[in-house]
């Protein structure tokens, strides 16, 4: 499967299942391309449930869903993919127990974390922090140049993550990547379709691409 990376949408943990459907089904009519459920610290049936139905909703929209950390909800739920980070379980014996058809995508932060996760097999890295970020208390904001020299580091799709809003992703139009991974701005935005219109806008427009919508 083809994916486009270009606006991912992470969502927030602190959203009940009715807020979380709703921000998420209004995104991808607003022009999210793939959704990734973060669930940082939720039990795992209320993990499963949420995968369960948030899945079902972006069926109806073919787009893609993409599990944090948690491989086994990942394979029960049948979702596109999974996504883990450096101190996760290792790539390697990830990809020894999905099927081949599931993508994984490795949470990077210099071009040494990223080439090791292509050679392992990674299908795309998210590097990050682009910006300073409220969403992830763990982040560190990479210095100047990092970014740009991650992503040219790797032949597979890189995606940046990390405090991306309207106002600073022109800031990465000269760098070559795939999508821009965006959590707050869409789901605290006070219409998550319009945000997530205008993120598709400003993403395609530097590629002279025309932008639609459903």
């Amino acid at each position: 499967m083809k994916m486009d990376y270009s606006v991912y949408l992470v969502t927030e943990e602190s959203r009940d299942l009715k807020d979380l459907l709703y921000i998420v089904e209004e995104a991808v009519k607003g022009g999210a391309t793939i959704v990734q459920l973060r669930e940082k610290t939720s039990e795992g049936k209320l993990f499963f449930e949420k995968a369960l139905k948030l899945k079902r909703l972006l069926d109806q929209y073919d787009v893609p869903l993409i599990i944090n950390d948690r491989v086994d909800v990942a394979l029960a739920v049948h979702a596109a993919g999974i996504h883990v980070g450096q101190t996760d379980l290792p790539l390697k014996a990830i990809r020894a127990i999905v099927p081949d058809s599931m993508i994984i995508g490795v949470s990077v932060s210099n071009p040494e974390e990223a080439q090791a996760a292509q050679r392992d097999g990674a299908d795309y890295v998210g590097v990050g922090a682009a910006f300073p970020t409220a969403s992830k208390g763990d982040a560190t904001v990479l210095p100047p140049g990092m970014l740009e020299k991650t992503v040219q580091s790797v032949t597979i799709p890189a995606v940046a993550i990390g405090g991306i809003n309207h106002g600073n992703i022109p800031q990465l139009n000269h760098i070559n990547l795939a999508g821009a991974a965006i959590v707050s701005a869409i789901m605290n935005a006070p219409s998550p379709r319009e945000a997530a219109e205008q993120f598709r806008e400003l993403l395609l427009a530097r590629n002279g691409r025309k932008v639609e919508t459903i």
